[in-house]
C-alpha cells in the first residue's frame, strides 16, 4: 500500500480575516490543497453569509456552506484586548494572511501589513478590496456595483438599455481567483528569498482584466462595445436559438463548423452563400443568418439537436437547469460534487474544486465550521 503524497500546501498557515465571498473562495481553494486555514469570526453572527438564506442545509445557510471547508473557525472580538493579542499571534504564525475589510480598518487593530510584518517579515498578506487602498477606499465593494460601474453590465442583457447583472456574483468569485494566485506567487518568492510581500486584488480592476477581449477592443481600437443578448461580438453564428421544445446554444468558431452546421441541418448551401461563406460575413449579416438558422433549429428537439450535431463537428447543447448541469458532469465522469463527512452529523454534499492534480487532488476532510467550532483549541495553542 503506497502512501498518499503530502498535499501541495501542507504546513501553510492560513490566517482568514475575510468575509462573504471573494477572501473566503480563496482560501477555501488553498484549504483544499492542504492549507490549514483558521477562519476568525465575530462571536456574535460570524461570517454575513453565515445569515444569507434561504436556502439552508440542516439548520445552516448553504452559502457560507459554498465556500468554507476544510476550515476551523476561531470567534474573536478584535475590539476585545485579549481577543487582538490571540489574532497579533495567529498574524504572526501564519504564512499567510486574507483580509477583506475597508482599508485601513486592520490597521486600527494592530493588524495593517506593517504591522504584522515587523512581527512576521515572512508573512504573505493579501488584501481584497473593492476599488483599491486610493481615492476608492471608502467605496463600497459589491458585486453587483462592481458589475455596473466595471462595465459588465453595460455588455449583459437582452437588448439595449437594458442591462442585467449576472446570475451569481462573479466579479467576486474571479477575484478570489485572483488573489489566491498572487498568494501563491507570493509563496514562491518567500521560498527563494525568505521575504514576504504586500498582496493586493480589487473587485473593479479584476473585473476590467476579466473583460478580456471586449476591455482590449475598448484599450486597443476606442470601440465601446454595448449589449448584444446572446450574440458574440466578433463570431457568428454563436448564440441561443429556439429548438422545437426549449432554447439551445450554437457556438461555431470557424469556418468548418460552420460548414458542418449546415449540413447537419439539411441546408448545406447556406455555407456558399457570399453572405456568410466567412465569419467576418456572417457577423456583418448576422440578422440574416439568425433567420434562417431559427426556420432549421425550431425543427427539432435541443436534445435531438444536440445528438445529432455534436459527432458532427459542431459546438451546441441545451440551455442546462443546475440539475441538469450536475447531471452531465456527472456522464462524462467528471465527479462534480465532494462530500464531505459529517462526522456525528449528515454529511454535507458541496461542489468539488475544479482543479484535478494526478499526484496531490484536492482534499474534502472537514466540512464547514460552525461558529467558533474550533475557538478553544486554536484558543490553547495560541496562548502556549
Amino acid at each position: 500500500m503506497t502512501t498518499p503524497s503530502p498535499l501541495p500546501l501542507s504546513g501553510v498557515l492560513v490566517a482568514d480575516f475575510g468575509r462573504v465571498l471573494a477572501a473566503p473562495y480563496a482560501t477555501m481553494l488553498l484549504a483544499d490543497l492542504g492549507a490549514d486555514v483558521i477562519k476568525v469570526e465575530h462571536p456574535a453572527a460570524g461570517d454575513d453569509t453565515r445569515a444569507w438564506g434561504p436556502p439552508h442545509a440542516h439548520g445552516e445557510a448553504t452559502y457560507f456552506l459554498s465556500v468554507n471547508r476544510n476550515k476551523r473557525s476561531l470567534a474573536l472580538d478584535l475590539r476585545d484586548e485579549a481577543d487582538r493579542r490571540r489574532a497579533a499571534e495567529l498574524a504572526r504564525r501564519a504564512d499567510v494572511l486574507f483580509e477583506n475589510f475597508r482599508p485601513g480598518t486592520m490597521h486600527k487593530y494592530g493588524l495593517g501589513y506593517d504591522d504584522v510584518r515587523a512581527a512576521n517579515p515572512g508573512i504573505v498578506y493579501c488584501s481584497i478590496t473593492g476599488f483599491g487602498a486610493g481615492p476608492g477606499a471608502d467605496l463600497p465593494g459589491y458585486d453587483l456595483l462592481i458589475q455596473a460601474v466595471g462595465g459588465l453590465m453595460s455588455v449583459t442583457g437582452p437588448a439595449p438599455g437594458q442591462p442585467v447583472k449576472t446570475g451569481v456574483a462573479v466579479v467576486d468569485v474571479l477575484t478570489g481567483l485572483h488573489a489566491a494566485i498572487g498568494v501563491l506567487a507570493a509563496l514562491r518568492h518567500r521560498e527563494a528569498s525568505g521575504q514576504g510581500q504586500h498582496v493586493q486584488v480589487n473587485l473593479l480592476s479584476t473585473l476590467l482584466s476579466s473583460l478580456v477581449n471586449q476591455a482590449a477592443g475598448y484599450t486597443l481600437a476606442g470601440q465601446v462595445p454595448g449589449i448584444m443578448g446572446n450574440r458574440h461580438p466578433s463570431i457568428a453564428p454563436y448564440e441561443v436559438y429556439q429548438a422545437k421544445d426549449q432554447p439551445l446554444v450554437i457556438a461555431v468558431g470557424n469556418d468548418r463548423q460552420f460548414a458542418a452546421l449546415c449540413r447537419g441541418t439539411g441546408a448545406p448551401e447556406l455555407a456558399e452563400d457570399p453572405r456568410f461563406a466567412t465569419n467576418g460575413d456572417r457577423v456583418a449579416h448576422v440578422e440574416e443568418l439568425s433567420r434562417e438558422l431559427a426556420r432549421l433549429l425550431a425543427a427539432r428537439t435541443a436534445a435531438e439537436w444536440f445528438e445529432h450535431l455534436t459527432p458532427l463537428g459542431v459546438p451546441c447543447g441545451p440551455v442546462n437547469n443546475l440539475a441538469q448541469a450536475f447531471d452531465l458532469a456527472d456522464r462524462l465522469g467528471l465527479a462534480p460534487r465532494a462530500v464531505v463527512d459529517g462526522d456525528e452529523g449528515p454529511d454535507t454534499d458541496l461542489v468539488a474544486n475544479p482543479i484535478s492534480l494526478s499526484a496531490t487532488p484536492p482534499r474534502y476532510d472537514r466540512r464547514p465550521p460552525r461558529l467558533g467550532e474550533h475557538t478553544a483549541e486554536i484558543a490553547d495553542w495560541l496562548d502556549s
